[in-house]
Protein backbone atom coordinates (compact mmCIF):
# COMPACT_ATOMS: atom_id res chain seq x y z
CA UNK A 1 0.00 0.00 0.00
CA UNK A 2 1.01 3.70 -0.46
CA UNK A 3 2.66 4.74 2.62
CA UNK A 4 4.18 8.30 1.69
CA UNK A 5 3.17 10.86 -0.61
CA UNK A 6 5.95 11.80 -3.61
CA UNK A 7 8.36 14.52 -3.10
CA UNK A 8 7.37 16.37 -6.30
CA UNK A 9 8.47 19.98 -8.17
CA UNK A 10 5.95 22.69 -8.01
CA UNK A 11 4.74 22.54 -11.01
CA UNK A 12 1.20 21.97 -13.34
CA UNK A 13 1.34 20.97 -17.16
CA UNK A 14 -1.57 22.41 -18.62
CA UNK A 15 -3.96 19.79 -20.11
CA UNK A 16 -1.65 16.91 -21.09
CA UNK A 17 -3.16 15.72 -24.38
CA UNK A 18 -5.16 12.57 -24.43
CA UNK A 19 -2.97 10.76 -26.75
CA UNK A 20 0.32 12.24 -24.64
CA UNK A 21 -2.19 10.34 -21.18
CA UNK A 22 -2.77 7.00 -23.74
CA UNK A 23 1.58 6.79 -24.08
CA UNK A 24 1.85 7.55 -20.38
CA UNK A 25 -0.08 4.79 -19.05
CA UNK A 26 1.51 2.38 -22.07
CA UNK A 27 4.81 3.22 -20.38
CA UNK A 28 3.86 2.89 -16.57
CA UNK A 29 2.28 -0.52 -17.28
CA UNK A 30 1.84 -4.15 -18.69
CA UNK A 31 -0.92 -5.43 -20.44
CA UNK A 32 -2.03 -8.13 -18.37
CA UNK A 33 -4.96 -10.75 -17.69
CA UNK A 34 -7.47 -10.23 -15.10
CA UNK A 35 -7.40 -13.10 -12.84
CA UNK A 36 -10.55 -15.25 -12.91
CA UNK A 37 -11.96 -13.24 -15.78
CA UNK A 38 -11.05 -14.77 -18.94
CA UNK A 39 -10.11 -13.27 -22.12
CA UNK A 40 -10.30 -9.83 -19.84
CA UNK A 41 -7.07 -7.41 -19.99
CA UNK A 42 -6.04 -4.55 -18.42
CA UNK A 43 -3.45 -1.98 -18.32
CA UNK A 44 -1.76 -2.42 -14.51
CA UNK A 45 0.83 -1.63 -12.80
CA UNK A 46 3.23 -3.63 -10.52
CA UNK A 47 3.92 -1.05 -7.64
CA UNK A 48 1.29 1.58 -6.59
CA UNK A 49 3.71 4.13 -4.82
CA UNK A 50 5.76 3.88 -8.08
CA UNK A 51 3.21 4.77 -10.26
CA UNK A 52 1.57 7.03 -7.85
CA UNK A 53 4.76 9.31 -8.27
CA UNK A 54 5.04 8.76 -11.92
CA UNK A 55 1.55 10.32 -12.27
CA UNK A 56 2.57 13.26 -9.93
CA UNK A 57 5.20 13.96 -12.09
CA UNK A 58 3.23 13.15 -15.34
CA UNK A 59 0.12 15.80 -14.25
CA UNK A 60 2.69 18.03 -12.53
CA UNK A 61 1.23 18.07 -9.28
CA UNK A 62 2.83 17.64 -5.64
CA UNK A 63 -0.20 15.27 -4.27
CA UNK A 64 -1.76 13.30 -7.38
CA UNK A 65 -4.50 11.27 -7.03
CA UNK A 66 -4.55 7.73 -6.39
CA UNK A 67 -4.11 5.92 -9.52
CA UNK A 68 -7.15 3.72 -8.92
CA UNK A 69 -6.76 3.18 -13.07
CA UNK A 70 -3.82 0.98 -12.57
CA UNK A 71 -5.40 -1.94 -10.86
CA UNK A 72 -8.71 -4.38 -10.84
CA UNK A 73 -10.01 -3.29 -7.29
CA UNK A 74 -12.13 -5.83 -5.66
CA UNK A 75 -15.32 -4.36 -5.73
CA UNK A 76 -15.16 -3.83 -9.65
CA UNK A 77 -13.83 -7.37 -10.00
CA UNK A 78 -17.24 -8.46 -8.67
CA UNK A 79 -19.53 -6.58 -10.34
CA UNK A 80 -17.29 -7.97 -13.28
CA UNK A 81 -17.47 -11.77 -12.19
CA UNK A 82 -21.85 -11.15 -11.67
CA UNK A 83 -22.27 -9.71 -15.14
CA UNK A 84 -20.31 -12.67 -16.66
CA UNK A 85 -22.62 -14.88 -14.42
CA UNK A 86 -25.59 -12.85 -15.48
CA UNK A 87 -25.32 -11.21 -18.99
CA UNK A 88 -29.05 -11.04 -18.72
CA UNK A 89 -28.40 -8.00 -16.18
CA UNK A 90 -26.63 -6.02 -19.25
CA UNK A 91 -27.47 -7.70 -22.30
CA UNK A 92 -28.89 -5.03 -24.88
CA UNK A 93 -29.51 -2.51 -22.45
CA UNK A 94 -27.71 1.50 -21.92
CA UNK A 95 -24.99 1.17 -19.43
CA UNK A 96 -23.12 3.90 -17.08
CA UNK A 97 -20.16 3.12 -15.46
CA UNK A 98 -19.59 5.50 -12.51
CA UNK A 99 -15.90 6.09 -11.36
CA UNK A 100 -14.88 3.63 -13.98
CA UNK A 101 -11.12 3.90 -13.36
CA UNK A 102 -9.79 1.22 -15.47
CA UNK A 103 -13.01 0.55 -17.12
CA UNK A 104 -13.08 -3.12 -16.11
CA UNK A 105 -17.25 -3.18 -15.25
CA UNK A 106 -18.08 -1.28 -18.21
CA UNK A 107 -15.81 -3.53 -20.31
CA UNK A 108 -17.36 -7.16 -19.00
CA UNK A 109 -20.86 -5.38 -19.86
CA UNK A 110 -20.07 -4.59 -23.21
CA UNK A 111 -18.56 -8.17 -23.62
CA UNK A 112 -21.72 -8.80 -21.72
CA UNK A 113 -23.96 -7.78 -24.70
CA UNK A 114 -24.54 -4.42 -23.58
CA UNK A 115 -26.01 -1.83 -25.87
CA UNK A 116 -23.73 0.69 -25.06
CA UNK A 117 -21.90 1.72 -22.01
CA UNK A 118 -20.90 5.65 -21.16
CA UNK A 119 -17.44 5.31 -18.65
CA UNK A 120 -17.30 8.28 -16.20
CA UNK A 121 -14.68 9.52 -14.62
CA UNK A 122 -12.82 12.63 -13.30
CA UNK A 123 -9.42 11.37 -13.48
CA UNK A 124 -8.15 11.90 -17.20
CA UNK A 125 -5.66 9.62 -17.22
CA UNK A 126 -8.13 7.17 -15.87
CA UNK A 127 -10.07 8.14 -19.17
CA UNK A 128 -7.00 7.20 -20.97
CA UNK A 129 -6.14 4.19 -19.58
CA UNK A 130 -10.04 3.33 -19.69
CA UNK A 131 -10.06 4.03 -23.38
CA UNK A 132 -6.57 1.71 -23.98
CA UNK A 133 -8.03 -0.94 -21.98
CA UNK A 134 -11.36 -1.12 -24.28
CA UNK A 135 -9.60 -0.96 -26.97
CA UNK A 136 -7.55 -4.26 -26.05
CA UNK A 137 -10.69 -6.14 -24.95
CA UNK A 138 -12.28 -5.26 -28.43
CA UNK A 139 -15.23 -3.41 -27.35
CA UNK A 140 -15.97 0.52 -26.94
CA UNK A 141 -16.48 2.88 -24.46
CA UNK A 142 -18.33 6.11 -24.49
CA UNK A 143 -15.60 7.56 -22.19
CA UNK A 144 -16.78 11.00 -20.61
CA UNK A 145 -15.04 13.53 -18.17
CA UNK A 146 -18.66 14.80 -17.25
CA UNK A 147 -19.08 15.44 -13.62
CA UNK A 148 -22.18 13.77 -12.94
CA UNK A 149 -22.93 14.38 -9.48
CA UNK A 150 -23.48 17.71 -10.23
CA UNK A 151 -25.98 16.81 -12.84
CA UNK A 152 -29.29 14.54 -12.71
CA UNK A 153 -29.52 10.96 -13.32
CA UNK A 154 -28.86 10.34 -17.26
CA UNK A 155 -31.37 8.24 -18.60
CA UNK A 156 -29.90 4.87 -18.97
CA UNK A 157 -31.15 1.03 -17.89
CA UNK A 158 -28.02 0.30 -15.53
CA UNK A 159 -25.72 1.88 -13.48
CA UNK A 160 -22.33 0.24 -12.32
CA UNK A 161 -20.44 1.76 -9.28
CA UNK A 162 -17.32 -0.43 -8.36
CA UNK A 163 -15.28 0.85 -5.44
CA UNK A 164 -16.90 4.69 -4.59
CA UNK A 165 -16.76 4.15 -1.18
CA UNK A 166 -13.23 5.37 -0.22
CA UNK A 167 -13.97 8.32 1.27
CA UNK A 168 -17.15 9.29 3.80
CA UNK A 169 -18.65 12.51 1.70
CA UNK A 170 -17.74 10.79 -1.54
CA UNK A 171 -19.71 7.59 -1.13
CA UNK A 172 -22.60 9.77 0.71
CA UNK A 173 -22.87 12.08 -2.46
CA UNK A 174 -22.63 8.85 -4.65
CA UNK A 175 -25.54 7.20 -2.90
CA UNK A 176 -27.66 9.99 -3.60
CA UNK A 177 -27.23 10.18 -6.74
CA UNK A 178 -27.58 6.69 -7.17
CA UNK A 179 -31.23 6.70 -5.32
CA UNK A 180 -32.18 9.26 -7.54
CA UNK A 181 -31.01 6.92 -10.93
CA UNK A 182 -33.05 4.18 -8.93
CA UNK A 183 -36.14 6.78 -8.68
CA UNK A 184 -35.76 7.61 -12.54
CA UNK A 185 -35.94 3.73 -13.40
CA UNK A 186 -32.09 2.73 -13.72
CA UNK A 187 -31.29 -0.95 -11.64
CA UNK A 188 -27.79 -0.19 -9.50
CA UNK A 189 -25.15 -2.70 -8.80
CA UNK A 190 -22.80 -1.38 -6.78
CA UNK A 191 -19.20 -3.68 -5.94
CA UNK A 192 -17.39 -3.53 -2.61
CA UNK A 193 -15.79 -5.30 -0.43
CA UNK A 194 -17.09 -3.80 3.03
CA UNK A 195 -15.51 -0.71 3.43
CA UNK A 196 -15.96 2.04 6.11
CA UNK A 197 -17.93 4.11 4.17
CA UNK A 198 -20.49 1.46 2.36
CA UNK A 199 -23.93 2.69 2.86
CA UNK A 200 -25.65 0.37 5.43
CA UNK A 201 -29.17 0.40 3.68
CA UNK A 202 -28.40 -1.94 0.52
CA UNK A 203 -29.40 -5.25 -0.35
CA UNK A 204 -26.70 -7.95 -1.05
CA UNK A 205 -27.29 -9.95 -3.78
CA UNK A 206 -23.94 -12.01 -4.61
CA UNK A 207 -20.77 -12.40 -2.83
CA UNK A 208 -17.43 -13.49 -4.80
CA UNK A 209 -13.29 -14.25 -3.94
CA UNK A 210 -11.83 -12.33 -6.12
CA UNK A 211 -8.32 -11.77 -6.76
CA UNK A 212 -6.55 -9.28 -6.72
CA UNK A 213 -2.97 -7.48 -4.99
CA UNK A 214 -1.56 -6.56 -1.70
CA UNK A 215 -0.03 -3.21 -3.75
CA UNK A 216 -3.83 -2.29 -3.21
CA UNK A 217 -5.79 -4.70 -0.98
CA UNK A 218 -4.95 -6.33 2.43
CA UNK A 219 -4.73 -9.84 0.82
CA UNK A 220 -4.35 -11.07 -2.66
CA UNK A 221 -7.81 -13.08 -2.48
CA UNK A 222 -10.84 -11.80 -0.51
CA UNK A 223 -14.77 -11.25 -0.33
CA UNK A 224 -16.21 -8.99 -2.13
CA UNK A 225 -20.04 -8.35 -2.94
CA UNK A 226 -22.09 -7.11 -5.20
CA UNK A 227 -25.32 -5.14 -3.67
CA UNK A 228 -28.53 -2.86 -4.98
CA UNK A 229 -30.74 -0.61 -3.48
CA UNK A 230 -32.96 -1.06 -0.47
CA UNK A 231 -36.26 -1.13 -2.04
CA UNK A 232 -38.44 2.14 -0.51
CA UNK A 233 -41.56 2.86 0.00
CA UNK A 234 -43.66 4.78 -2.27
Amino acid sequence: MVAHRPALPARRLSGPSPARLRAFVRRTTALREVPGLAGIRLHTAADVTVLWHATGIELGLEDPPLPYWGFAWSGGLAIAHHLVAHPELVAGRTVLDMGTGSGLCGIVALRCGAASVTAVDVDPIARAAADLNARANGVQLAVTARDVLAEAPPTVDVVLAGDVSYEESMASAIHRWLLAAAADGADVLIGDPGRAHLPRDLVRVATYEVRTTREIEEATVKPASVYTLAARDA
